[in-house]
């Protein structure tokens, strides 16, 4: 299972923030290329960058600094999410060499959307669900739908998207342990990997994770742990990878 490094971006910095709100940010660092490279360095294999001011604003706003980073380390895969409502927006980030695109709020507005980007550019698009006691939330998590994360990420699995970033933003920031249940529930309803997100604390969260990568879960983000150092994120990935061994 692949560990992947977040990389939140709010007004130039590297912040995390406690269940997606803009005003419970923590600065981490202002250096956006030096983070990058202290997680490579720790033997990072994909970084997860997310434009928070993009998703507020509805289009990009700290795309210079992925552009950055993705010059920096060129063979480094890339997603990025926030701000990405249109079609330019996802050929921009992929003409400068990013990965994947995550489509967020827009998926949940207009679904169609991701139907049209999986088209347009195959193998290149992600979507992000996040939810709260298994209903959808958008706008930056400050609207709870009626949308359930599995009917929703059946439809998205069916346009052809590579992944589901699956977010229990109870849990996110939080360091309260990753909601399993959910995430293991949301993989065996679909056959397209399952990124799991939100509440990853330490060593036991990557073990737990482990034993249900086999229903889906490929990979992993994680944020604030490996910040603040509850996780060691070259020690968990190197168990990751132990772990997955046959």
């Amino acid at each position: 299972m692949l560990l992947i490094p977040a990389i939140d971006l709010k007004d130039g910095n590297c912040v995390r923030l406690r269940q997606g709100l803009m005003e419970d940010a923590t600065v981490f660092s202002g250096d956006i290329v030096a983070m990058a490279k202290r997680w490579v360095d720790q033997g990072a294999r994909r970084l997860h960058m997310v434009d928070l001011n993009g998703a507020f604003a509805g289009k990009p706003v700290n795309a210079q600094a992925v552009y950055q980073v993705r010059e920096a380390f060129p063979e480094l895969p890339i997603q990025i999410g926030g701000g990405i409502r249109d079609l330019e927006t996802i050929d921009a980030y992929l003409s400068a060499g990013v990965s994947y695109c995550i489509i967020g709020t827009q998926a949940v507005h207009h679904p169609e959307f991701v139907a049209e980007a999986c088209k347009a550019f195959p193998g290149h698009i992600m979507v992000g669900l996040d939810a709260k006691e298994g209903m959808v939330a958008i706008n930056g998590w400050a609207e709870v739908t009626d949308h359930k994360v599995a009917e929703l990420g059946k439809q998205f699995e069916d346009d052809g998207v590579e992944a589901i970033i699956y977010t229990d933003i109870g849990r996110d920031g939080m360091m309260q342990g990753v909601n399993i249940e959910a995430t293991q529930a949301l993989a065996k309803a679909l056959t397209i990997p399952i990124i799991a997100s939100g509440g990853i604390t330490n060593l036991e969260d990557i073990k737990a994770l482990s034993k249900i990568e086999a229903d889906g879960v490929t990979a992993a983000i994680t944020g604030r742990a490996i910040y603040e150092g509850t996780l060691d994120f070259k020690v968990g990935q190197t168990l990751s990878d132990q772990l997955s061994q046959p």
